[in-house]
């Protein structure tokens, strides 16, 4: 029995029937599923419902017009993947600048050209399809980080503090926006290469041997390997190699020193530090915040972490402490 292929479903959104039984006559006949709505609001319903691959949307429509629609769509990590066209007037030059800045992936000018509207539809379908393969590779590399960290009850939830700590910390010291998704993805992932290490040393409640420190000192390389096919991880795969570093070169696996560690790998350190003392261990409970940032200041001095990094650290935690997890007594830090 040969393998039948889903059709792709498009969202088109006007409000001018006669515009909008075109196209979506045309579509159907280029063999897409077409869902229709009216204005802009119903187009947002719409898309909540069927999570189409692709939306149309008119420029000017009731309630919302397509400007705003495409800006809440691109503005939401969930549904910004989506590619949107916009349509508008011939010589509606205004439009199609507001629609750049809103995010929109393509535009096409009233009468649509069939030839024109199939092309560009194809082809932005078509990088979808490679989007969605991505993603379904970053999914597996996250499924397999989130394994490693179940197997350590006293670990559950630390990937994705420390994704949401470093986003906050990032944004806070100004990183530009495809350094912070860096900084997210890097603290699912940052321990990935501890699949290599043996369970009888990861889990091993007391100290370890030299032999065993050489064992885990390696997973941050083995994390960088497993991470490299990805072409969109290129600005994770420092982070996952540096994030032992430390200031004064004692760290691991490269020994660098300073300036050399990559700034984002220099905020995941103080949060990842920050997260372990935070938390309970097999080794030690859970520290006061006080306690945790005094502990830190000495790590600091004694050379380990970037001291501009930590200091504006300590300003977030006094600003935003709710958003860090931290006890009631933030206020007295």
């Amino acid at each position: 029995m040969p393998f039948l292929s889903v059709p792709e479903t498009i969202l088109v959104a006007d409000d001018h029937e006669a515009s909008l039984a075109g196209l979506q006559g045309l579509l159907s006949l280029e063999g897409f599923r077409v869902a229709t709505a009216r204005d802009g609001e119903a187009a947002l319903e719409e898309f909540g419902r069927l999570r189409p691959d692709l939306v149309l949307l008119d420029v000017r429509m009731p309630k919302l017009n397509g400007i705003e629609v495409c800006r809440r769509l691109k503005s939401n990590p969930d549904t910004r993947l989506v590619p949107v066209v916009l349509i508008p007037g011939m010589t509606a030059t205004e439009d199609r600048v507001a629609g750049i800045e809103a995010g929109a992936d393509d535009f096409l000018t009233k009468p649509v050209d069939r030839e024109q509207l199939t092309a560009r539809v194809r082809s932005l379908l078509r990088q979808k399809a490679y989007t969605d393969e991505l993603e379904r590779a970053e999914s597996v590399l996250f499924a397999l980080a989130r394994s490693i960290e179940e197997k350590d009850p006293y670990t559950e939830g630390h990937c994705e503090r420390l994704a949401d700590y470093s986003a906050l910390l990032g944004e806070h010291l100004g990183l530009p926006p495809q350094e912070i998704l860096a900084l997210r993805r890097a603290g699912i992932v940052h321990d990935i290469g501890k699949v290599a290490v043996p369970d009888a040393i990861l889990l091993k409640p007391g100290p370890l041997s030299w032999e065993e420190q050489r064992v885990v000192h390696k997973h941050p390389v083995a994390g960088e390997n497993i991470c490299a096919p990805l072409k969109s991880f290129h600005l994770v795969l420092p982070i996952i190699r540096h994030h032992h570093e430390k200031q004064d070169g004692s760290g691991y696996p490269d020994r660098l020193r300073g300036e050399q560690i990559p700034l984002t790998a220099r905020v995941l350190q103080i949060v990842d530090v920050y997260d372990a003392l935070i938390t309970s261990r097999p080794y030690k409970a859970a520290l006061p915040v006080g306690k945790v940032l005094a502990i830190m200041q000495e790590e600091v001095e004694r050379g380990w972490w970037d001291k501009a990094v930590f200091a504006e650290f300590r300003r977030l935690i006094q600003n935003e402490g709710k958003r860090f997890h931290l006890p009631q007594q933030v206020a007295a830090i």
